[in-house]
Order: C-alpha cells, then sequence, then structure tokens
C-alpha cells in the first residue's frame, strides 16, 4: 500500500510525463503509467515520418522507464474516440470558415475522461500528466487551474475546458518548476536521451504540419469543390481568386498568392458565400467579442462586469477587459483594441493567475 495513494500518468514517452511519473513514484504515489494511442499516421497520408506522441518509440520510452522504476505501464488504444471526434470537428470548424484548437478538445473531452474512467478500473485516486500548469484547491471548495511557474512552458490556456470532477482528481507536478529543472532531472534520472530531445508543436494527427493538405485528403473533392472563390476588400469588391475558404485563417498574411505592393491580411471568412475578406493590419482590431460553450473554473458564477485578462491564443500574453454575460454567451469588452480575434479559437479569462474560465469565440466586433 503506498502512502499516498495510486496515481494513473498519462506517459507519452517525453520528457514532462516521464519525469511526472518518476517524480510521482519518488514522492510515495503508487504509480500506474499509460500510454494513449490517439491516432494511426499511417492513415493521414501525410509525407513526414512518425513523430511525436503516437510512435512506437515514444511506446516503448515509456514503457522503459516504467520497468526500469518497477511500476506497470499499459497502452491504451483511443483511436475511435479521438477520430470520431475531435478530427470531425477539426474538419467541421474549417468547413464552417473557422479555426479550431484540437489540443483543447482533446484535453476537455477525450484524453481526461478516458484517464479518468481507466483510473476507476484500475482503483486509481488521481490522475496526472506532464502539462506545466499548477491545479489546487480554493477556499470556496472549487478546485483552481493555475499559471505555471514557468511562463515560457504554461499551458494553462489549454485546459481550460476541464471540469470540476476533473480537476478534483487532477496532479499537474511540473507546475512549480522550470522546464531546464525537468531536463536536469531527466539527466538526474539516467535518460539523458530524454533530456535532449526535441519537442513537437505540431498537431498530432497532422505530422507534416500542413492542415490544408490534411483536410483535402480527409474530404474528397474538397479542393474542386470550393476553388475559384472569390477574394474581396471590407466593401465587397472582388479583388482577386482563392483557393478555397477553409485553406485560410483570420490574420494570415503569406500565401495569399495575392500582392498589392503593401501587407494585406485575411480579415473574414465567410463560407457561405465562399468569400475571403483582405484588408490591412488596422482592419484586424476589434474590442469586443462574444464568447459561447462556457466553462467557469474558479468560481461557479462571475459578477457581470468583472474585470479579467482574456488571452485569445495560446501565446497571447491578455489583455484587460470586462466580461458581460447575457443568454449564456459571454461579452468580452477589452480596454484596448486586439488582433487577430478568430472565431473557433478558445478566449481564456484570467484573475491574477488563476484560471476563471474559458469558451470558444463565436465572433469579434469593432465598437465605437
Amino acid at each position: 500500500m503506498s502512502r499516498k495513494g495510486k496515481v494513473l500518468v498519462a506517459m507519452s514517452g517525453g520528457i514532462d510525463s516521464t519525469v511526472t511519473a518518476l517524480m510521482l513514484h519518488d514522492e510515495g504515489y503508487e504509480v500506474i503509467g499509460i500510454t494513449m494511442k490517439t491516432w494511426d499516421y499511417t492513415s493521414s497520408g501525410g509525407s513526414k515520418k512518425e513523430t511525436g506522441c503516437c510512435n512506437v518509440d515514444s511506446f516503448n520510452d515509456a514503457r522503459k522507464a516504467a520497468v526500469d522504476h518497477g511500476f506497470p505501464h499499459y497502452i491504451l488504444d483511443i483511436r475511435e474516440e479521438f477520430g470520431g471526434f475531435v478530427i470531425d470537428n477539426f474538419v467541421d470548424e474549417y468547413l464552417a470558415g473557422r479555426t479550431p484548437n484540437p489540443c483543447v478538445l482533446c484535453n476537455t473531452h477525450i484524453k481526461w475522461r478516458a484517464l479518468l474512467k481507466r483510473a476507476d478500473a484500475l482503483d486509481c485516486a488521481f490522475i496526472a500528466t506532464g502539462h506545466y500548469a499548477k491545479v489546487r484547491q480554493h477556499s470556496n471548495d472549487r478546485f483552481v487551474i493555475s499559471k505555471a511557474l514557468d511562463d515560457t512552458k504554461d499551458q494553462s490556456y489549454a485546459l481550460w475546458g476541464l471540469q470540476q470532477d476533473l480537476l478534483s482528481r487532477t496532479l499537474l507536478p511540473l507546475g512549480d518548476y522550470k522546464k531546464t529543472e525537468i531536463r536536469q532531472m531527466a539527466f538526474d534520472y539516467g535518460y539523458p536521451e530524454l533530456a535532449k530531445k526535441s519537442e513537437s508543436y505540431e498537431i498530432c494527427f497532422v505530422p507534416d504540419n500542413d492542415y490544408r493538405g490534411f483536410l483535402k485528403r480527409r474530404v474528397e473533392g474538397l479542393e474542386t469543390k470550393l476553388s475559384g472563390g472569390a477574394f474581396i476588400d471590407k466593401s465587397g469588391t472582388i479583388i482577386g481568386k482563392h483557393k478555397g475558404y477553409p485553406f485560410y485563417t483570420i490574420g494570415q498574411r503569406k500565401g495569399l498568392d495575392i500582392t498589392f505592393g503593401k501587407p494585406i491580411y485575411v480579415t473574414k471568412i465567410n463560407p457561405e458565400t465562399n468569400t475571403v475578406t483582405l484588408g490591412d493590419e488596422e482592419d484586424l482590431e476589434q474590442n469586443n467579442m462574444v464568447v459561447n460553450k462556457l466553462n467557469l473554473i474558479k468560481y461557479d458564477s462571475l459578477a457581470n462586469g468583472m474585470e479579467a485578462v482574456t488571452k485569445i491564443r495560446y501565446k497571447d500574453k491578455g489583455c484587460l477587459s470586462n466580461l458581460y454575460f447575457e443568454n449564456g454567451t459571454l461579452n468580452i469588452r477589452f480596454y484596448e483594441n486586439v488582433k487577430g480575434i478568430a472565431p473557433g479559437q478558445s478566449a481564456v479569462f484570467y484573475e491574477g493567475d488563476d484560471v476563471l474560465g474559458g469558451g470558444i469565440i463565436q465572433s469579434g466586433i469593432l465598437s465605437n
């Protein structure tokens, strides 16, 4: 019987999840490692060699660490769950003219739920991952996600969708460490190859990082059906032809194959008319946005007009804003204009380092 209980640790075979498992093992938890196979690269049709968390080398790296330290390790095939939800949503969102964030969706609806289900089957009190964030119980008894100590690695933005039943059983031990410290721990544990292992920032099911190619392979005849749509300016005047609206994202400047003697940006995407609006950088500026599919974390409700720092993308520093609720949606009013609000992306609002909650951006608005 362990001193601290049983914990099911998601082990990708990378440095962060491996060190997480070994740290918890040393701290007295009874660790069970589990590696989740979410995607089969052979079915993606991409040109790049398998990398990341779903290849045989990664499975073997995770298993070796478990065997070396005397705790069990399992491989869990969740390709059907993952593909039927995350990938279908990814395709549907682009076809709807939005820009999805599949990692947030996967964390929220697939990985944590899959972990919790198997944790219950294995009689584990906790689940753990190698994410750089913190989780604690607040004085109001709710469980709260906070930013990691290492600002350069903080992943709290990607965890806004986790509900209280998941957070109450989640351990995130890396939140109190710098990445440099984790690399040193990997050396100290005897895994220098992990410490030197490069990190992948690609979407796991798009190994060549070419989402446009993935969409073409996934949706038969997509390019033929959508090519020849119009680039328009903000007044609606046709200024060129594009290759299909799903192949563009808000704020995109490169790869437009059209020149005006000055930088030009994608400012709006309309799937109904197969048009893509181009404009100047200032046309990307908005100071209001509507957010739906909300999940509140720190409090079960927020005061109307509450001040928060809102992030509209993963690497965003965030901007001061006020939050206004109406009919199940949230209107976020920024103190200053922000650039590149993209429907389909996540909006996450913070009180200090704590995540108040988040949601999916429905639209951006420029108000005088």
